[in-house]
């Protein structure tokens, strides 16, 4: 095999930015890892990836996109004795992505429940036992992708391409069966490479997209067509000395009582004093508490930032936000530097080559993961995965701080996720597999998308081996036994321990919560905490409505704001909703004109609110949230046909 080695331009040294709120809380190390103000390990070198200058013209599998989705898709797929490509089209010249070129080096990691295990195990073991913990150095990081990519002989690497196109066949029927990849090497020339299947590994499932594939984008199956979770550019400082880091923790630990706030050796979190940092472009721009990482050489990096209404497609949307980034981020830090002098001595370095990027498409496949796959730890027959970090839902404008619809123990990835619908030959790992947007915001972190790219790899070979489509491997039963039999003999752990269902299915009313929350109408947060039994008010009333006319516009048309008119804005907060309040602002969210007399009355005699959901409201005058989601649950089915 002809060969050659690639110059690497990236800084080398750890970088541990601290992980969000609650993966922050529970960090952990290492053993042996230094106190908090020691000096860190010298920084080494990143080692070079042997690649091929022109790939062969047939291969078993093609794996498209190096993030660490894609690397565990090709590992699993050549040890598992199938002939691999790994392919590129971004500027990167290093293995990992986001990890490793975008700087986000803070592990999402799917604990279980009560203990300090973690689900899935397998190939993202393998990695996870070469670096420092659930904060790494980026070096560490590469260098582990790069050992296990070395040695698999079955595995070939080409990265630098100019494009890589999906080649397609379309059947009589419609159907599109992908059969390998055309790639532009960026010197006019291009090869044509043919595959049984190909992994589409990119974050935003580019290739699959290009081939046919499916999707909604962004927000778009609760009724947001326009906005997406905000961007993140992640930030050096630099003359971080181990004194510096020192009075960094010592401030955080003595001088903060946030619960969320804390430092360790590599990474400090909190800062809640930079929520109040006024922006000089607010509606594109604002920070929030920063989470910080050491670096080797005395620097560090933050990951605060967030920036909105960003088009990661658009190459000039993104400039704009590097430019908009460019102007702020002084800004920020000499704010920070008078809010927290320990931060004095830093100075600004550079800005991560790649924006992180939370959310673009997501696939329709073959199965659709759903809120009520959290809520009910649904098991699936196909299940190659489990998830269990909370559902973070980042903020999706500067006027919001996102929310935590529910922090689940445990929930099942089906194999039918990576398939997509009307496309064969195509499986897709990561962020832009087959989730709705707001389960995403669990399945979307990276260590679940890792080992979906193991199970990816592994059914490959077992379709080959049996003659199907991996359509048709994942409807069999019997043949997803055996994935998951040689998933296991690979070292993940698809045996979760048992855990219990959540208190809240017990309620009489969690069939009207389930529905609302399927709408983003209701949040539990980190205890799971629906408030099902917690007095609404004529606002809450009007703001749920709100929400499901924009989840169903065309069947529940019109903002019932009149629902309130001539109420102070204390009364709109604070007075009890009585039932027939509730039910005059649900016939004015359907009809457009009703009053308040005779609403309960239409409403009931029109088969909009059902007998069984009216009984299980206590006090009339006096509506808790869960009885505002049983009716909300009945007009829901009555108008739109849904059922969730």
């Amino acid at each position: 095999m002809k060969t050659r080695t690639w110059k690497l331009l990236i800084p080398t040294g750890i970088i541990a930015i601290a992980l969000v709120a609650l993966a922050a809380v529970f960090w952990q190390g290492k053993p042996g890892q230094s106190s908090a103000g020691d000096p860190l390990p010298s920084p080494t070198s990143i080692t070079e990836v042997p690649q091929v200058e022109v790939p062969k013209e047939q291969y078993d599998v093609i794996v498209v996109g190096t993030d660490p989705e894609g690397v565990m898709a090709a590992v699993s797929a050549s040890r598992n004795g199938l002939k691999t490509l790994l392919v590129e089209s971004r500027n990167r010249e290093i293995l990992g992505g986001l990890f490793t070129v975008g700087w986000l080096n803070s592990l999402d990691m799917n604990w279980i429940s009560g203990s300090k295990d973690y689900y899935n195990k397998g190939l993202f073991k393998e990695w996870f036992d070469q670096i420092e913990g659930d904060s790494f150095d980026i070096t560490t990081a590469a260098n582990a992708f790069h050992s296990m990519v070395e040695a698999e002989e079955n595995l070939e690497v080409r990265m630098g391409l100019e494009k890589i196109d999906p080649i397609v066949e379309e059947a009589a029927d419609g159907t599109i069966a992908v059969n390998g990849a055309k790639l532009s090497m960026g010197d006019g020339t291009s090869v044509d490479v043919s595959a049984s299947a190909v992994i589409d590994a990119t974050q935003d499932a580019d290739f699959a997209a290009a081939a046919g594939a499916p999707f909604t984008f962004g927000r778009e199956d609760i009724g947001d067509n326009e906005t997406l979770m905000a961007v993140t550019p992640v930030y050096k400082l630099t003359g971080v000395t181990p004194e510096v880091w020192k009075d960094i923790t010592d401030t955080l630990r003595n001088g903060d009582d946030d619960p969320l706030t804390d430092a360790n050796e590599h990474s400090a979190w909190g800062f809640k004093e930079m929520w109040q940092y006024v922006s000089t472009n607010p509606d594109r721009i604002r920070t929030r508490g920063p989470n910080l990482g050491r670096l080797n050489d005395e620097s560090m990096l933050v990951n605060a930032v967030q920036i909105f209404d960003v088009d990661p497609f658009d190459q000039a949307s993104v400039e704009e936000a590097y430019e908009i980034a460019r102007k702020e981020i002084p800004l920020m830090l000499d704010y920070m530097k008078k809010i927290y002098p320990a931060l004095e001595p830093v100075e600004l370095g550079d800005i991560a080559t790649e924006l992180y990027v939370r959310e673009t498409r997501h696939l329709i496949g073959e199965y659709r993961l759903s809120v009520v796959d959290l809520l009910e730890q649904t098991p699936h027959y196909d299940d190659i995965a489990y998830g269990s970090y909370p559902v973070d839902i980042q903020s999706t404008s500067p006027t919001n701080t996102g929310a935590v619809l529910m922090d689940p123990v445990k929930y099942g990835v089906p194999f039918r996720a990576l398939v997509p619908q009307d496309v064969d030959g195509l499986l897709v790992v990561g962020r832009s597999a087959s989730f709705d947007t707001l389960p995403h915001g669990s399945a979307r972190v990276v260590p679940l998308g890792m080992a979906t790219g193991q199970a990816a790899g592994a059914a490959v070979k077992i379709a080959m081996d049996e003659n199907v489509t991996l359509r048709e491997l994942g409807a069999s039963e019997t043949l997803i036994k055996k994935l998951q039999a040689k998933l296991t003999e690979q070292g993940m752990d698809l045996n979760p321990p048992a855990t219990e269902p959540y208190a809240f299915m017990s309620h009489p009313q969690y069939v009207g919560m389930k529905a609302a929350a399927s709408m983003a109408i209701a949040q539990g947060g980190y205890s799971n905490d629906f408030a099902l039994d917690e007095p609404s008010n004529p606002q809450r009333m009007f703001q749920n409505m709100a929400g499901v006319t924009k989840v169903h516009k065309e069947a529940i048309p019109h903002l019932a704001s009149a629902a309130t008119e001539g109420m102070s804005e204390e009364d709109k907060k604070t007075i009890p909703l009585t039932l027939e309040q509730a039910a005059y602002t649900i016939a004015l969210a359907l009809y457009g004109d009703a009053e308040p007399a005779g609403s309960l009355e239409r409403l009931t005699a029109e088969g909009v609110l059902t007998q069984a959901s009216l009984q299980t409201i206590e006090d009339q005058a006096k509506l808790t949230n869960g009885d505002v989601y049983m009716l909300i649950k009945d007009a829901v089915q009555k108008a739109a046909g849904v059922t969730y």
